[in-house]
């Protein structure tokens, strides 16, 4: 049973005529071969002004990326390899540069498939999820266990934003896929289809008369784990929101109409996995004080050093503790830190516990998504390494099982209840034993490191699909974005394959969009309208103020304020919010206006600045790119993603001028040099195309 939104197709290449097409095209637009770069690059050594030593070389395009190609963890080698089945951005192509598979273009007209053995959708959803997911990630010395990258550090630290993002996968993972069980079970109980829940009772009542319950459990994990279609067999696919957990027949979904499949409300959706998405940030935003915290995205370590403006805004995380003070002075207590001496170190030990409960949450989503990649590999990994792996530990289970009748298993039970609780001191002593011997022995028990070593996370996952674009010198288009909302067309679906007692009729009733709850909706929208105009009056006068600190930044920066220069460009007009990439990626540094660009075809692959923009294959057009700065890809140490405006003047800019705030993006080099630039469109583009193209072996702080 694959978890909704996160478990792939397990099998072969995605059959798609479109391939074969831009292969034709791809041929007749470049029939005469390979050509070297033009551009003029910047040396090793981080120039601090102007002109470089050039350092360009003709590309070998029938040759993977050098960097990648060294192999530095498995995720590497696997991105470098020859795959078996190939998308549009494994095939050999003839550009200078990189090969822009439609970075600015509808999602039509990109190639299907970008990456083989994985849809489009399906690539996007995790890059999606990568981008919320993903904030500081620095180069491992070390090789990893697993032979994978992107762990997330034992040393990482709290900000209630992570804690945010791993509730969310945490809902995405675990909460969806256990309510999706939760709804089979339920099928399976209401009779309501009888065939199978007859043979699910046949299956039991005879193992029952023989004392063979667990033999059976065990081998129908076995062959579940290493059969596919038995999952499909024996727990047919239904829309989550259309199945009742207390009936187990047909309801109608929460949002009225059932626009999506691995949702539990079903609301509609542009692309996959947004509904599920969005339940989950709202999951996160319906829960107490700390979670608030979480919802409103507050990250100081990505704030910028200094920033008047949200010194100067209060922090609306102090609402709840505010209320409860306000509370308790109108009982007559007195709440303050004066006469009430356990507030302070109670909110002390609160928040010093929340970073062991972020990485509890964290780990719980990893094993979970490691548990689905194993069942349901995608390309690149293994289709059959993890299943044997895990039908391995299994099968030696039913074999004891079959051995081993109800008495003993009740007595061995006990026997480790009883050794757990009495044999204190000899547990000690082993651990004590382990720990002298074997230092790292916790490590190489943890399942990443053991029955799932080399199975991957889905973040790990898509920096592999990341790298295999940067392999071959196509980056993967960003997922698509746009402004429009989602439709309110029931989304496909095949009412005959549909395993649920009930007519075609209830089944389109169910599915269709409510036309009581729409007007509820728009009644609401109404009333709500009609009594905003005290906060509409707040939110103009909080406009103008930030207006007005936004004019006297620019003024500020003009006199060489740097603080002042770091805003500059982070509330950009829709004209300035121009689309760019792979190549050349719309940003600031130190407030000048200019363009972030990426050179793969020099003998020393770098990422620099210069205030002219290339021809987007990193190429000069009119004038010499002139780098202000450039770093070589294989010197990057540290990458973390740094907010335009600390996070309470985020909130306060984004709310009174609905606002995009584009954020920018720190890069250490191994020398410990910190570049930063600010006021990048695509901020998540450009870390993504940084932390794939080189060598190093990441760990997530």
């Amino acid at each position: 049973m694959s978890t909704p939104g996160y478990v792939f197709r397990d099998g072969g290449a995605i059959p798609d005529s479109d391939l074969d097409e831009y292969q034709r095209a791809n041929a007749q637009t470049h029939p005469g071969g390979t050509h070297a770069s033009g551009i003029e690059q910047a040396s090793n050594s981080r120039s601090a002004q102007g002109g470089a030593p050039s350092s360009s070389a003709p590309s070998n395009h029938n040759v993977k990326l050098g960097t990648l190609a060294d192999g530095a963890t498995d995720s590497h080698a696997l991105a470098a390899s020859d795959h078996e089945h190939k998308g549009a951005a494994q095939q050999e192509h003839f550009e200078a540069e990189v090969k822009d598979l439609g970075w600015d273009r509808d999602p039509q007209h990109i190639p299907k498939p970008l990456v083989g053995g994985i849809t489009n959708e399906e690539a996007w959803l995790l890059m999606r999820r990568f981008n919320r997911q993903m904030y500081h990630v620095k180069a491992m010395k070390t090789q990893p266990l697993a032979g994978l990258d992107l762990n997330i550090a034992d040393e990482d630290e709290f900000s209630p934003d992570k804690l945010r993002a791993n509730v969310e996968r945490l809902y995405m993972t675990v909460i969806v896929g256990l309510v999706s069980f939760g709804k089979h079970i339920a099928r399976l109980r209401s009779w309501r289809e009888p065939r199978r829940t007859g043979a699910f009772m046949a299956a039991y009542a005879i193992a029952w008369i023989f004392d063979f319950i667990m033999p059976l459990l065990f081998t129908i994990i076995t062959v579940l784990i290493l059969v596919p279609q038995a999952r499909t067999l024996m727990f047919p696919h239904a829309p989550i929101a259309l199945v009742s957990s207390k009936t187990g027949g047909v309801q109608s979904p929460k949002a009225g109409v059932l626009g999506s499949h691995d949702s539990i409300t079903g609301a509609p959706e542009k692309h996959q996995g947004e509904a599920v998405e969005q339940e989950a940030s709202n999951f996160v935003a319906g829960i107490g004080t700390i979670a608030m915290s979480s919802a409103t995205g507050k990250h100081e370590q990505g704030d910028p050093d200094t920033d008047p403006l949200a010194d100067s805004t209060p922090d609306p995380t102090n609402i709840a503790m505010t209320g409860a003070d306000a509370k308790a002075s109108a009982q007559g207590a007195k709440p303050n830190a004066a006469h009430d001496k356990t507030k302070q170190p109670m909110e002390d030990a609160m928040w010093s516990k929340m970073r062991p409960v972020m990485h509890i949450v964290g780990d719980i989503a990893d094993g979970w998504e490691r548990f689905a990649n194993a069942l349901s590999p995608t390309s690149p990994f293994s289709k059959v390494t993890p299943k044997l792996k895990l039908a391995s530990i299994v099968a030696p289970m039913t074999a004891v099982s079959i051995a081993t009748n109800s008495y003993v298993f009740a007595k061995m039970n006990w026997f480790f209840v009883g050794f757990g609780f009495f044999g204190d001191p000899l547990i000690w002593r082993g651990l004590d034993y382990l720990n002298k011997e074997f230092p790292n022995w916790q490590k190489l028990l943890e399942i990443r490191n053991s029955i799932l070593k080399g199975v991957p996370t889905n973040a790990q996952l898509t920096i592999t699909l990341l790298r295999v674009g940067e392999a071959n010198r196509a980056p993967l288009p960003p997922p698509p974005t746009s402004d429009a909302p989602p439709s309110d067309h029931p989304a496909e679906l095949d009412k005959d394959d549909l395993a649920l007692d009930a007519s075609h009729d209830e089944i389109h009733d169910a599915i269709t969009a409510d036309k009581q709850s729409q007007m509820g909706e728009e009644t609401g929208e109404k009333k709500k309208k009609g009594g905003s105009k005290v906060l509409g009056f707040l939110k103009g006068t909080t406009k103008a103020g930030v207006e007005t600190k936004l004019g006297a930044d620019a003024a500020r920066a003009a006199a060489g304020s740097v603080t002042a220069k770091q805003h500059l460009g982070a509330v950009p007009s829709r004209k300035e919010q121009i689309s760019s990439g792979p190549v050349d990626f719309k940003a600031r540094y130190k407030g000048t206006k200019g363009w972030v660009y990426i050179n793969t075809s020099a003998t020393i692959p770098c990422v620099a600045f210069s205030k002219h923009q290339t021809n987007g294959t990193g190429e000069q057009t009119d004038k010499k790119l002139q780098p202000v700065f450039s770093i070589p890809i294989d010197e990057i140490q540290e990458l973390k993603k740094i907010g335009g405006f600390g996070w309470k003047a985020k909130l306060l800019i984004g709310w009174a001028t609905d606002k995009n705030i584009v954020d920018g993006l720190e890069i250490v080099d191994k020398e410990g040099n910190t570049t930063r630039i600010t006021a990048i469109v695509q901020r998540e583009e450009l870390f993504n195309r940084l932390v794939s193209m080189g060598r190093q072996k990441w760990e997530s702080w």
